[in-house]
């Protein structure tokens, strides 16, 4: 999503929707939808946009709708962070939201077991659309919890690696990197150190860094995160472990966690012109697709790449995907106009003219496959490299969970502990993290 929405950590609004979602059932969500969808009504529609293009692209299709559907009238409001969005799905009331949107896909596990959106398979059935067909599989998964489908996706995230083509070029580097061996060899190469500290680095590999999370390197490395259970299964998966040695050892080879960190600390605003990547302080960075239209917007005195991000050097056949994310759609499980709501969400994710119109606009990737398949969408050759990311059937996204993203911060904290150097026994650090996440997600349940 683009900038002004997203966090470093993309499951940072987690904390603040745990805390909301643990206190009490969010809604009635009896499947109870009883209203007339052809009976003049107002809908009210919560959304997290807030930038002035995002709000007119939003309200264009909002407009769209009412125009199809004229006995339906819709009032928006915009802005709308998750820990404010779950106050309103729990407390009910005349001013609640009927539909909602939400940024935070690693929510969905909350949304759907606490009841605080409605399961929307009966109007998917009723309407014959099958999620698995009109979605692009891999956002449709993330849509769901424990067989409940209380979300559909409402456009998507793919990340993948952007490169300053004048420092590879200076550096005689080819080509972007396709393996972490690869990338690492590039990142020493394209890094120029300046007294205690740095002229440029390659990448800044920290966990604290700019969407270098444990989330999305996991995509490169295939992690489970949890057994078949639901219990947490780091300390067994070697995929976590081969993850933290590779990131561990590039942050030492780098010159340890303080001076990278001492680094950081210089960097600009994450989602204003002085980002690193934009100034030239790194030479690439891990990113979503937003970035490109955020970088030509900056006008930087250089050209910009963008390829998938390199995966292990054993898992060579997986190159080209990537982890997603994205913006989910769903209905308040105690509103009462389920069906109408229902006519908004419908056209709102599978409308392709709608969908196609949003994408370009927002500049994120579609969510159906037909909006992906549509001539109309943007040929710009930045913003394809994320389509096609998105599309790659190894992409993915965490699992869900009853608890939402708390098990991925979980993680990232023992990252964070790994890299700094204050745990050094892996498979302890690891243990421990299957411990905490059990004992939250069994306080959660």
């Amino acid at each position: 999503m683009p900038g002004i929405r997203r966090k470093t950590a993309a499951a940072l609004a987690v904390t603040a929707a745990t805390a909301l979602l643990a206190t009490a059932c969010t809604g009635s969500n009896d499947a109870g939808a009883n209203d007339d969808p052809n009976a003049r009504t107002t809908l009210t529609f919560w959304h997290g946009w807030s930038d002035p293009g995002e709000v007119k692209a939003i309200e264009a299709n909002v407009k769209a709708f009412e125009t199809e559907f004229p006995h339906i009238k819709v009032k928006l409001v915009k802005g709308i962070s998750d820990d404010k969005l779950n106050q309103g799905l729990r407390t009910g009331g005349s001013n609640a939201p009927d539909v909602v949107s939400s940024f935070t896909t690693d929510n969905v596990g909350r949304f759907c077991s606490s009841r605080a959106l409605t399961d929307l398979k009966p109007f998917l059935e009723k309407s014959k659309i099958d999620p698995e067909k009109t979605f692009l599989p891999q956002m449709a998964k993330y849509t769901e919890h424990d067989g409940t489908r209380c979300t559909v996706p409402l456009l998507g995230d793919a990340y993948g690696l952007y490169y300053n083509k004048k420092a590879f070029e200076e550096a005689g580097i080819k080509a972007p990197p396709k393996t972490l061996s690869e990338f690492d060899a590039v990142v020493k190469k394209l890094t120029k150190p300046k007294g205690d500290g740095f002229e440029r680095l390659g990448f800044m590999p920290l966990y604290q860094g700019y969407e270098t999370t444990v989330e999305h390197y996991g995509g490169s490395f295939g992690i489970t995160y949890l057994d078949g259970s639901g219990k947490s299964n780091t300390a067994e998966d070697p995929a976590v472990k081969a993850m933290f040695a590779w990131q561990k050892k590039l942050v030492d080879d780098l010159g340890g966690y303080r001076k990278l960190n001492k680094f950081r600390t210089s960097f600009g605003d994450e989602w204003g012109a002085k980002h690193p990547f934009h100034t030239g302080q790194v030479a690439m960075q891990l990113d979503g697709e937003w970035r490109g239209r955020m970088a030509s917007n900056a006008k930087l005195p250089f050209e910009i790449g963008a390829a998938p991000f390199p995966v292990p050097d054993d898992r060579v056949a997986d190159y080209g995907k990537g982890y997603l994310s994205g913006t989910v759609l769903g209905i308040a499980g105690n509103s009462p106009r389920k069906n109408a709501a229902w006519e908004l969400v419908k056209y709102l994710s599978t409308d392709t003219d709608a969908v196609v119109g949003f994408a370009n606009a927002i500049h994120n990737v579609p969510s159906t496959v037909a909006a992906l398949k549509s001539p109309k969408l943007s040929t710009d050759p930045l913003y394809r490299t994320f389509v096609g990311i998105a599309q790659h059937p190894r992409s993915s996204h965490a699992p869900s969970s009853v608890n939402g993203g708390a098990f991925l911060l979980t993680l990232q904290d023992s990252g964070i502990a790994y890299e700094k150097g204050a745990a050094k026994d892996l498979d302890a650090l690891l243990r421990k993290n299957d411990a905490q996440v059990d004992k939250d997600n069994e306080q959660a349940g």
